[in-house]
């Protein structure tokens, strides 16, 4: 009985750890400021585009950093974006409100940006607060004279 009591305390500590420890990652990148909730769908087919589903969707913190946009995974303990866009890479290729079974998989203010990054023009898709999504913009419009920005 009291090896069952210790375990299950075990357990218990462990999982509040275990959430402490996301608490305090997401304050050490939320620290530098810059920073908002960002949902992100990586390498968007041309079939899932068409139709969209709730499916790929990973929920994110994304971080201004110079030229660069990093993003984070809420749920993770890496101390590293998982993906980062470069601002002369990314051309806004559509913004539409979330469809069908997306409006489940989304934050309830979201509205979605489509965009063709890098060299590969993959295809990928912001879910961003009307908020997030002006200050992206400006950020996207606010490129150093020369540099090449789409916004559609």
């Amino acid at each position: 009985m009291v090896l069952a009591l210790l375990m299950c305390g075990a357990v218990v500590l462990l999982v509040l750890v275990g959430l402490f420890a996301f608490g305090v990652r997401r304050r050490l990148i939320q620290r530098s400021g810059g920073t908002f909730d960002c949902n992100l769908r990586w390498e968007v087919s041309e079939g899932e585009a068409a139709e969209p589903t709730g499916k790929g969707w990973a929920y994110g913190i994304a971080r201004y950093n110079g030229d660069r946009i990093e993003w984070f995974r809420v749920f993770s303990y890496a101390p590293r974006p998982r993906r980062q866009l470069v601002r002369g890479a990314i051309d806004v290729l559509e913004r539409r409100g979330p469809q069908g079974e997306e409006e489940q998989a989304l934050l309830s203010d979201a509205v979605v940006l489509a965009c063709a990054v890098g060299p590969a023009r993959e295809r990928v898709e912001l879910a961003l607060s009307e908020d997030a999504l002006t200050g992206f913009l400006a950020w996207l419009e606010a490129a150093p004279p020369g540099q090449r920005v789409n916004v559609a």
